[in-house]
């Protein structure tokens, strides 16, 4: 892997500078505090080619890959301005439906949602499932005519009621009857104001443009034509869709640190007490410098997920680190920003308080950490051989007692 950035990629990165130069933290932080999504930020992001990021050139997309995509968003982030709407839009969906989509999908949907004509949002959770994706309840039933008929519900579905589609997770196979676990899934491309379905959206503490919502589903009409992929072969599509939502998350979390961490740097070498700028203090200087060794790291393992993901290779490992680290990391950052600021951090003024909220919630969604230390546990091989090992020096011990 190639660590020096192209001259594309550079562009890439530093466009959220430029962005940001009329939509700033400040445009952001009204648009969230009022529960309003920053249209004029996302439509001139859509002019500018970004949010089609990874949808093919044909279909009005820019043709390019996750690395571009982690690239533009840690770029925002770097600058106070996480969007949801680019993880659930741009890379669940968009990207998806570009892969696996019919011809006449791709013509129909991704031209509209690239120009930011359109929105997508991506529905899996469920509240009796959380977690456990396999236990999903929400069912698509073959009719007599080909068709199929959506009932179930679904929870914390980021921008549902603004969004004009969604790509919904359904299983088409029930889990007792399916072979394995992870057959008998199927994705549906669902417009939101449909027949048959009532959103309604669920308050939350955390400031963000986007609304969280409950969605219901009685007896939605869909057809073959909505049906993205094949019929119960779904899961691979779905996977596909996690490990780039878990490299966006850590891009975003890589990017709101930075962006703390700059802000107290700044004011460290402003704020004088005493006999000298308080900067000068190691007291100040360790966290802040521990926070930025964790944030770099975080970001290289978010762009090691990106480029192999980009490179067809597995990336489940590298994209439940990038996510855990981001999200421990930028936590750290912002706390250690606050100590920074003394009291001026808890206020409005400032505003280094109100980028807590976020990135704490990194720590639980959209994946908690444990579940992702748990994958990392059993999946990545020294990690299996260090339990295989602690498992039998417990049972040489059991069996010696």
């Amino acid at each position: 892997m190639d660590f020096n950035l192209s001259d594309e990629h550079k562009m890439i990165y530093e466009y959220g500078n430029s962005l940001a130069k009329t939509y700033d933290r400040k445009y952001w932080m009204e648009c969230a505090e009022r529960r309003a999504f920053p249209k004029e930020l996302y439509q001139q992001s859509a002019a500018d080619g970004f949010v089609g990021t990874m949808a093919p050139e044909a279909y009005g997309g820019a043709g390019l890959g996750m690395l571009e995509m982690e690239l533009f968003t840690e770029g925002l982030a770097n600058n106070g301005i996480p969007l949801l709407t680019y993880v659930i839009g741009s890379v669940m969906s968009l990207g998806p439906i570009g892969d696996h989509g019919t011809e006449e999908q791709k013509q129909r949907y991704l031209p509209d949602a690239c120009a930011g004509k359109t929105r997508f949002c991506f529905a899996i959770t469920e509240a009796d499932a959380g977690t456990n994706t396999m236990q999903a309840k929400t069912f698509a039933t073959k009719t007599a005519d080909g068709r199929f008929k959506l009932n179930g519900n679904k929870t914390f579905i980021t921008d549902w009621g603004e969004s004009d589609y969604a790509l919904v997770v359904t299983r088409t196979t029930s889990l007792a009857d399916a072979n394995k676990k992870t057959e008998g899934f199927t994705l549906f491309i669902v417009d939101t104001k449909a027949k048959g379905i009532e959103a309604q959206p669920i308050p939350v503490s955390v400031a963000l443009p986007e609304v969280q919502y409950q969605v219901f589903f009685d007896d939605v009409d869909l057809g073959p034509e909505d049906v993205l992929g094949e019929v119960d072969k779904g899961f691979e599509i779905l996977f596909e869709c996690l490990n780039p939502e878990r490299i966006m998350v850590g891009a975003i979390g890589a990017g709101l640190g930075r962006f703390a961490m700059d802000k107290a740097v700044e004011y460290a070498n402003e704020r004088v007490v005493f006999n000298g700028p308080i900067g000068a203090y190691q007291a100040l200087q360790h966290p802040l410098a521990k926070a930025k060794t964790e944030i770099e790291m975080a970001s290289l393992m978010t762009r090691k997920a990106a480029w192999l993901f980009d490179k067809h290779e597995h990336c489940g490992a590298e994209a439940n680190m990038a996510k855990c680290a981001a999200a421990e990391a930028s936590i750290h950052a912002v706390d250690a920003s606050l100590q920074c600021f003394g009291g001026n951090g808890f206020t409005k003024e400032y505003g280094i308080f109100d980028i807590y909220p976020m990135v704490r919630l990194f720590k639980t969604a959209p994946l908690n950490n444990e579940m992702v230390l748990n994958y990392i546990g059993e999946h990545v091989r020294a990690y299996r051989v260090l339990i295989k090992s602690i498992l039998f020096i417990r049972k040489v011990r059991l069996t010696k007692r």
